[in-house]
């Protein structure tokens, strides 16, 4: 693996010139420290004003739950974040359902997780399971063509779902355990997926029939954001969070248990971002959360480059497990390894579409009904060269 860094670094946090779509103001200070200042402005996060639009959120969802079994949902991994805001919700006198999607690569512990914190706070749970086999299929597809995000069917599955649960439930709201202060801001170009992103793949490279995994497509999204109007709320854009302290409270609170690192609750998850990411395309997403650490403070650059030049943590037979799930031979999986790399610009995308809507999808998001991470991130153009 090439070094991480090299030439001109942010004068304050870990990014560098090879980060996609950077760009470096007089101070030395790259473009995405600015948008975190920006969105810590917008969102005054931290700050008693912050605090007191997230309560005033709080009030209007519980103004809107009368009289239902639930006042928002909660998607639920196992992990750190969603498991907190879990309890939060509690805390703060809400109702919530704790929806979960079973891609069927959940590892134990995530699982026992969920069990913990649900069974204590008594919260009720809905679970969505896909065909294993299908999945197996889904994954394969995006193995052979040969592109980094062979994960985001996941990620917009569990959108679909929660979206899904809310509607079945009359739920106007979905609470995220996302935050941009712990986890930082992914570079744009990266990692783009969408509904018609994964049905292209699949039909191109896949064998079975998508009939379980529930894909987001173009005309699902807009019935959920502008139809539905079922809102997205990410409370930890608004408040104090540390990812710190919630793990050591969940860990005393529940019996929680860490599962080794960012993304590794669930195992093809942590595949990807421990290796294939790295071993193929050489990108390493720890540094995300690395550099969020060097710009909140809580980490010096010397401590962050010595992490981030570590190699990832890799679960013992993790690459033979999902060699054998997706039905590759030693040599049919050092053959996809060593693939030309491709991107999704290479395939489908609604992405285009999201550009023309971009009036249509600030409008949405500044209210709350689609997160401001997806207008920054879907509805710009980006210059090839930061795609690939």
């Amino acid at each position: 693996m090439k070094p991480p860094f090299s030439g001109k670094v942010c004068a304050r946090c870990t990014y560098d010139e090879t980060v996609p779509s950077i760009s470096f103001d007089e101070q030395g200070i790259c473009n995405y420290c600015r948008m975190v200042e920006k969105l810590i402005f917008e969102y005054q996060t931290g700050l008693p004003q912050g605090e007191i639009e997230l309560q005033r959120i709080v009030d209007q969802v519980k103004k809107d739950g009368r009289g239902k079994s639930y006042d928002c949902v909660v998607g639920v991994s196992g992990g750190t974040d969603s498991s907190y805001m879990i309890y939060w919700a509690i805390q703060k006198g809400l109702r919530p359902l704790a929806v979960h999607y079973d891609n069927t690569y959940n590892t134990s512990t995530a699982t026992e997780n969920i069990r913990k914190v649900l069974t204590k706070l008594k919260v009720d749970l809905f679970t969505y399971v896909v065909n294993n086999k299908e999945m197996d299929d889904i994954y394969r597809s995006f193995l052979l063509a040969s592109v980094p995000e062979i994960d985001a069917s996941t990620d917009l599955a569990l959108a679909e779902v929660l979206y899904r649960a809310a509607d079945k439930y009359g739920v106007k709201y979905v609470f995220e355990g996302h935050s941009f202060i712990a986890e930082g801001i992914t570079p744009l170009g990266k990692n783009y997926f969408d509904g018609k992103y994964i049905s292209s793949i699949h039909k191109r490279f896949g064998k079975m029939k998508m009939a379980t995994y529930p894909n987001m497509t173009f005309w699902a999204f807009m019935k959920w954001v502008a139809v539905k109007r079922i809102r997205k709320i990410r409370p930890f854009w608004y408040m104090r969070y540390s990812k710190e302290e919630a793990r050591a409270f969940l860990e005393s609170e529940f019996g929680w248990e860490y599962y080794g690192g960012h993304h590794l609750e669930n195992r093809m998850t942590a595949f990807n971002h421990s290796y294939y990411f790295p071993k193929k395309f050489n990108i390493d997403y720890r540094n995300n959360t690395l550099s969020a650490s060097v710009r909140s403070g809580k980490m010096t650059r010397e401590d962050a480059l010595k992490e981030y030049n570590t190699p990832p943590f890799l679960e013992k037979e993790l690459v033979d497990y999902v060699k054998k799930r997706m039905g590759f031979s030693e040599e049919e999986f050092q053959e996809v390894m060593s693939m030309p790399k491709k991107y999704w610009t290479d395939y489908p995308t609604y992405k285009r579409r999201f550009e023309r809507l971009r009036p249509l999808f600030y409008l949405l998001a500044k209210s709350n009904l689609v997160p401001m991470s997806f207008y920054l991130k879907y509805c710009f153009p980006i210059p090839v060269k930061d795609s690939r």
